[in-house]
């Protein structure tokens, strides 16, 4: 078993970044802060890479400290994965998404199959009928891009630190309910952006609400706006207004209101 071997330096462009195993970050300059893009076994000193070697951006960091402690967050990742001992090999069966191609397993009766375009974990009955209730999915297929989170918190111990954190932010942003049942106590106001969204859609029902915006031509400093009540996409019949451009910057992220007292209602004219 290899070591996860941690290295720390600079591009040739002058960028920060780092070698975790075989994974490359390099972290880009932004107007305030920094992009993190990253890439697959670049191989050469990272002297000598630049910013073209990369793709992507896992996340944003504000320094060089933020930029070390997420690198030594994946490194921990890594090296736990690691520990846990898990197990590829192949399992040619077939899945809701198709025929196995490659399986990983984590634990006997918990395997997570690769298929040619999607994937998840097979539990057997034994191990299915151990999920919480609140979590249990019949049939013992769980899909990787959200259902994996329900065989992260039932069975902890066979996932990393990170993995747990990224299946507990999961659960209380799409499935709150079955947090709650899972973990005995109500989630507060702003900790499920599900519960927060459909705040917000019931307390603006009939609210004007932007469904699509555009930078005014006429008014450059303002945003020209086509909102609908509740802010449903086959509401009928829908308003346009100029919105500040200031303002609307600084919309939430279940939406924006339209304030009729503030902000015109104009005319929309095609370009």
């Amino acid at each position: 078993m290899s070591t996860i071997m941690v290295e720390f330096g600079t591009t040739r462009d002058g960028d920060m970044a780092a070698r975790v195993g075989d994974l490359a970050y390099i972290a880009i300059p932004l107007e305030s802060g920094f992009s993190v893009a990253s890439a697959w076994r670049l191989s050469r000193p990272i002297l000598e890479w630049h910013r073209g070697d990369v793709c992507g951006a896992e996340c944003s960091v504000s320094d060089e400290k933020s930029f070390r402690a997420y690198v030594g967050d994946i490194a921990l990742h890594l090296r736990q994965r690691q520990a846990l001992g898990r197990i590829e090999t192949v399992h040619p069966i077939s899945t809701p998404w198709g025929k196995s191609q490659t399986a990983t397993v984590y634990a006997p009766g918990i395997v997570f199959h690769s298929t040619a375009g999607h994937g998840g974990f097979k539990l057997d009955r034994r191990r299915n009928q151990a999920m919480p209730e609140a979590l249990r999915i019949a049939g013992g297929w769980y899909e990787e891009d959200g259902d994996w989170a329900r065989v992260a918190a039932g069975y902890p111990d066979l996932f990393t630190y990170r993995e747990q954190a990224s299946a507990d932010r999961i659960l209380r942003d799409w499935c709150p309910d079955a947090w709650e049942a899972v973990h005995g106590r109500a989630l507060a106001p702003g900790e499920s952006f599900c519960r927060e969204r459909d705040e917000f859609a019931r307390r603006h029902a009939h609210d004007w609400i932007v469904v699509s915006a555009r930078t005014s031509s006429a008014h450059p400093e303002y945003v020209e706006v086509i909102a609908s009540p509740g802010g449903r996409r086959d509401a009928s019949p829908t308003r346009a207004f100029l919105v500040p451009a200031e303002d609307y910057a600084r919309r939430g992220r279940h939406g924006f209101v339209i304030a009729p007292d503030s902000h015109r209602e104009i005319e929309l004219s095609p370009r």
